[in-house]
């Protein structure tokens, strides 16, 4: 019995790894895209290879999923026509987005919202689901939370990949830290780990430097409590491998409610107010807008710290990059093209 219970699990994962190209083989690269059910403006497949669309969330019966403007969800998979590798898939959750625990809880109300998932899956036409559930055992976001709520995650990944079958895609977002989930329990059930390096700090700290010290040991006072580079290592030392990992990348800045608001997405940057100068921070590899004593006013990124963070994700040679949001961006998509240019020159389609 002991033997039955751990088996498959160990099977999957060896499938699942036997999928991942060689080291000899073309690169396979995913950019992941959240894409949200409030804005008017369509993505560009061409910069691109997965679409998140935000959000659903468990319904008040906890047995299903509704889903924000449905209107919206049809237009986006309707992108697949000329775009057929394209995936999209429908992200349940966001910060605030509550039921998650109540439903993951019992056997009935978990096989009833995995069943839902599949049936919004087929009928939309999508590739799979992405779970943004922030976060299992936190109350944090005022949403209920148990001690057990882990556990049930993974009751619930194995359950969702059982509905959604071997074909369709199953994610999840993951906070910086890699805290709440247990990754080796749920790793046979899903293709990648979406993290959200970002909102890792506020001003006078920054919203997501790549680094919080060089080479030199030299520290950046303002680097924010969690920094890109050490939630990837979190979730490698949680048992993530590089190459199911998905680093995330801000659209938006962080900046002093007073000043420049506390979220001011990249199209809204218009350079630094009077008697503010633009700093370019040398170990945290991200800019920011600084006040006459030095002080961080705004933290944002610009092309030259995505440039930084993709060039770290081919280093480290993971999966890709994912962004919130794509609206975010300017008219000219100056970040997104150079997401684009940076990590799918030369990248074979992946199979996830």
């Amino acid at each position: 019995m002991l033997l039955k219970k751990y088996f498959l699990p160990v099977v999957l994962a060896a499938v699942m790894a036997s999928c991942v190209g060689t080291e000899d083989s073309a690169p396979k690269r995913v950019v992941v895209a959240y894409v949200t059910s409030w804005s008017g403006i369509m993505p560009d497949p061409a910069v691109l290879t997965h679409i998140n669309y935000a959000f659903g969330g468990v319904t008040p019966s906890f047995d299903g999923v509704h889903i924000g403007n449905e209107a919206r969800l049809r237009e986006i998979a309707a992108l697949k026509q000329d775009a057929p590798a394209l995936k999209v898939c429908l992200s349940v959750g966001g910060w605030g987005s509550g039921n998650f625990s109540e439903m993951a809880a019992t056997d009935s109300l978990r096989a009833a919202f995995a069943a839902d998932c599949a049936r919004v899956v087929e009928e939309y036409g999508l590739d799979g689901i992405d779970i943004d559930w922030e976060y299992p055992t936190s109350s944090a976001a005022g949403i209920s939370a148990s001690p057990e709520d882990t556990e049930h995650f993974n009751l619930l990944m194995r359950d969702l990949r059982k509905a959604l079958g071997p074909g369709r895609l199953l994610t999840l977002a993951s906070v910086c830290s890699a805290k709440y989930v247990d990754f080796p329990a749920i790793l046979p059930y899903i293709d990648f780990v979406n993290i959200m390096s970002y909102d890792m700090g506020w001003a006078p700290l920054h919203n997501a430097a790549l680094y919080r010290s060089d080479a030199e040991g030299k520290i950046s006072p303002v680097a924010g409590d969690c920094t890109a580079d050490e939630a990837v290592k979190a979730h490698l030392a949680a048992g993530v491998p590089p190459d199911r990992l998905v680093m995330g990348m801000p659209l938006y800045g962080r900046g002093k409610r007073q000043t420049y608001g506390d979220f001011v997405n990249y199209r809204d940057l218009h350079g630094p107010r009077e008697g503010d100068v633009e700093v370019w921070d040398d170990v945290a590899r991200v800019p920011y807008y600084a006040d006459g004593d030095g002080v961080l006013q705004l933290g944002f990124e610009n092309v030259r710290s995505i440039s930084e963070k993709c060039n770290y994700i081919l280093e480290n040679r993971l999966l890709g990059g994912m962004y919130w949001e794509y609206a975010g961006d300017n008219p000219s998509g100056d970040l997104t093209r150079t997401i684009a240019d940076s990590l799918l020159t030369d990248n074979q389609q992946t199979d996830r």
